[in-house]
């Protein structure tokens, strides 16, 4: 069979046509993004409903929790030390940061449409990053605090003082929010097409370059490079510090002071193995071979329960915070009955 001249020259009409055609809808489709879909937990509305309830309990209890630790630390005078003032700042970070995901996902519960508008999306990706890499400034922050107070316990006085400490904490709060400025930039630059959907309940990195029309394979090395470097970075400094303070306890002759030095130290290694261990198991490569089940769940596990485990191990495992909280609540029944008996 022979084509002639004119039969090649209407096939490749016909053949630019189509590939206009396809490319027209891809654009079509590309402009009419305004908004994601945040699939999130896709249950039966019981199982709904029942998420809904156990996520606002977590959220309450959560906000209660770490509030309780900031009002010890401002109104208690022998609270208003370094430590104690870097973990406020910590608590008030986890407030924030709970709050940048929760509140969303619950209306999302009650919802039918589970939308969220492109604007809203970045804003939530740029918040729940940033007070991510804020905490990890923080949690390097409060280990190089414990290194000094017991390593270094003669200059600790001098080195760390208080406006050194809120000099730390204003340098924890800036670096973390500049951070992650380039790769959110260059993800709000890729052009989405549809299906808009998202299998996460927040607006994730991995999850939004593959919604990208164009492959970006710049963009996700620099968002593992900005991932890695961040994580692996602070990670060492904060196992640095914790290997010198372990090795200085240990040289403590009295088993009472050994058995303070490392209660105190277990309470900051608890916290850094629950948050580390889970981001990285999602955000040292964030796009390379995660199912978005997994990422989903770990990130739930990061997000929303380790906010809530935190005030717990530091309460629990501190006199000083304990006896305190006991004085706030004992404070707070007696406001309550003096209120009640005026009323």
């Amino acid at each position: 069979m022979v084509f002639s001249h004119t039969d090649f020259y209407n096939t490749h009409l016909v053949s630019s046509a189509v590939q206009t055609n396809e490319y027209s809808n891809i654009n079509n489709c590309s402009s009419s993004v305004r908004k994601f879909i945040l699939l999130g937990f896709s249950y039966t509305w019981e199982i709904q409903i029942l998420l809904f309830s156990v996520f606002s309990g977590t959220y309450i209890l959560t906000l209660t929790g770490n509030l309780c630790i900031i009002c010890a630390v401002l109104w208690y005078h022998q609270l208003q030390t370094p430590m104690y003032i870097l973990l406020a700042n910590f608590s008030f970070l986890e407030i924030w940061f709970i709050t940048s995901t929760v509140p969303n996902m619950l209306a999302n519960f009650l919802s039918e449409t589970n939308t969220i508008s492109v604007s809203g999306c970045f804003l939530q990706f740029y918040f729940f990053f940033s007070l991510g890499t804020t905490e990890t400034f923080f949690l390097s922050a409060m280990a190089f605090d414990r290194y000094l107070a017991i390593c270094r316990p003669l200059h600790y006085p001098t080195v760390m003082t208080v406006q050194r400490c809120i000099g730390i904490g204003s340098g924890c709060w800036m670096c973390g929010f500049l951070y992650f400025l380039l790769p959110i930039y260059l993800i709000s630059q890729l052009p989405f097409c549809c299906p808009n959907t998202i299998d996460h309940f927040l607006c994730d990195p991995g999850p939004l370059i593959k919604l990208s029309c164009v492959p970006a394979p710049a963009t996700e090395i620099i968002c593992a490079i900005y991932n890695s470097v961040l994580i692996f970075s602070t990670l060492f400094f904060i196992t640095s510090s914790y290997t010198l303070v372990i090795r200085a306890v240990l040289r403590v002759p009295s088993a009472e002071g050994r058995h303070k030095a490392f209660s105190t130290c277990g309470s900051h290694l608890a916290v850094v193995s629950l948050f580390y261990g889970s981001i990285m198991v999602v955000y040292v490569s964030p796009t390379a071979g995660n199912p978005a089940g997994i990422q989903k769940y770990v990130t739930l596990f990061y997000s929303v329960l380790t906010p809530l485990v935190n005030p717990l191990i530091y309460s629990l495992r501190n006199k000083e915070m304990k006896m305190t909280l006991r004085k706030l609540f004992r404070m707070g029944i007696s406001l309550e009955v003096e209120f009640l008996a005026y009323i």
